[in-house]
């Protein structure tokens, strides 16, 4: 399907829609950029890849800010409500996720790399995912100097977009560089943290650590809530920590 142009309430935003042939995607990840990259990344490409050939569509996302020549994302609230709307659209009869004959929407993924992680996070609950999928989230910036002073400022941790998104019980994914400066968010019973050795922020260079980790978050995803929780507390007992509980 070629390059599709939404109209949001911020400005269009570009979607890249690619999914299996001749049947009806078994869910549906939605996937972004960076502060002032594009939805090209070798690690988004790579996930990409890899739910596609599990089965499912995936929708790679150039929000509105980046189609107008932004490099920032500007104010929150505006963001995440463009990024609502466009999951609304995905799953609607409009949208690439429709097939004919299908009685519900599928399943819903979000994530995104760096920034693109923080909004899926923040709208998780608000879109009705059944998972997020966080790569380099940028849990704390570096400290800067205050120019023209000996000041340190830290800027605030945003470990609390990661306790957002699993208000509603759902598992994060999140994958990260072990040399990142940003920081590695840390495990909990619904944060998964798989750590990628000798990889930055960037997520660049082991692609195929990214790939790898799709089958195990995906395929717990699109069972029905029943077995999902069921795997949950098989996962708490036998401690795994790879990605989404099997």
């Amino acid at each position: 399907m070629p390059q599709l142009t939404v109209p949001t309430s911020q400005g269009p935003a570009l979607v890249d829609w690619t999914a299996p042939a001749a049947r009806p995607a078994a869910f549906v990840l939605a996937l972004t950029h960076g502060a002032g990259g594009r939805p090209g990344s070798p690690d988004l490409l790579a996930a990409r890849d890899a739910a596609v050939g599990q089965g499912g569509g995936v929708a790679l996302i150039t929000q509105p800010y980046r189609v107008r020549g932004a490099r920032a994302p500007g104010n929150a609230e505006r963001q995440d409500e463009a990024w609502i709307e466009l999951m609304t659209w995905l799953r609607s009869p409009s949208g690439p996720a429709a097939y004919p004959g299908s009685p519900a929407p599928p399943p819903l993924i979000v994530g995104g790399r760096s920034n693109g992680a923080r909004v899926a996070c923040r709208t998780a609950v608000v879109v009705g995912a059944r998972g997020v999928l966080a790569l380099a989230f940028p849990l704390q910036p570096p400290a800067r100097r205050v120019k023209g002073s000996s000041e340190v400022v830290f800027p605030p941790d945003r470990s609390p977009e990661l306790q957002e998104a699993i208000r509603g019980g759902e598992h994060v994914l999140v994958l990260s560089g072990g040399r990142d400066p940003f920081g590695i968010p840390a495990a909990s019973e619904l944060i998964q943290v798989v750590v990628l050795n000798g990889e930055t922020h960037s997520l660049s260079k082991k692609p195929a650590a990214v790939a790898a980790a799709m089958p195990v978050a995906v395929s717990s995803k699109t069972r029905q809530r029943s077995g999902a929780t069921s795997s949950r507390r098989a996962a708490s007992r036998n401690g795994s920590g790879d990605g989404f509980p099997r």
